[in-house]
Order: C-alpha cells, then sequence, then structure tokens
C-alpha cells in the first residue's frame, strides 16, 4: 500500500465539493483522513467489482489514477462514520449493496456536487 498523489488535495477538494450539502449537522473533518493506493486489497473475493472502499478514516483505491468523484463519494462515506458509525456499519449488514441508504446517499453526494 502507498498514499495516493497528491493525498492532501484530493482531499481538500472532496471535502469542498461535500461542504456545500447539509446531510449532517458537522462538515466532514479530513484531518486525520488518509488515502492509500492497495490494488491487493481488490483482489479479495467480494471486493474484485469495486474501484474505492472506506474504512473508517481511511480510503482504499484500487489505483492512483481515480477520478475526484469516487474521492468524493468515499470521502462521504468517512462524513457518515464520524456522524453516525453503528448505523452506517450495520447498514453494510442490512442491506443488499445497490439499496443500502449509507451507499445511495454517497452516490447523491457526487451527483449534487458534480461540475456542469
Amino acid at each position: 500500500m502507498t498514499r495516493l498523489p497528491e493525498e492532501r488535495q484530493r482531499l481538500e477538494r472532496a471535502k469542498a465539493r461535500l461542504d456545500r450539502l447539509s446531510f449532517y449537522p458537522e462538515p466532514v473533518r479530513i484531518d486525520r483522513v488518509r488515502i492509500l493506493v492497495a490494488p491487493a486489497f481488490f483482489r479479495l473475493p467480494g471486493y474484485g467489482n469495486f474501484h474505492g472502499f472506506t474504512l473508517a478514516r481511511t480510503i482504499l483505491v484500487r489505483k492512483p489514477d481515480v477520478s475526484d468523484n469516487l474521492i468524493t463519494h468515499e470521502l462521504c462515506h468517512v462524513w457518515q462514520m464520524q456522524h453516525a458509525p453503528v448505523r452506517a456499519t450495520i447498514g453494510w449488514f442490512r442491506y443488499p449493496y445497490r439499496q443500502n441508504p449509507f451507499e445511495i446517499e454517497a452516490r447523491r453526494a457526487v451527483d449534487e456536487t458534480r461540475s456542469a
């Protein structure tokens, strides 16, 4: 695993996008968030179709040239964990991926903050 090049700038751009939304009472905090390029993680069974994955304050990406949309999506999951860690974790066990309300919210965050 290696750190994503321009990690801080990528996080700041994603945070600026999420700061335009009012999903939670406090803005997302990025001071302890890191982005790691971890292609081996995505070879694990069940993760082969993903390009990004969030573990609390760590965003894992398959390759270094991921889009800002993916970083925004994954940072939204960090935000969810900052405000509703138990509900967000249970959501991954309770709902299928496409119906998971936290996944739907992260996709919505990208859609609502996408540049015209």
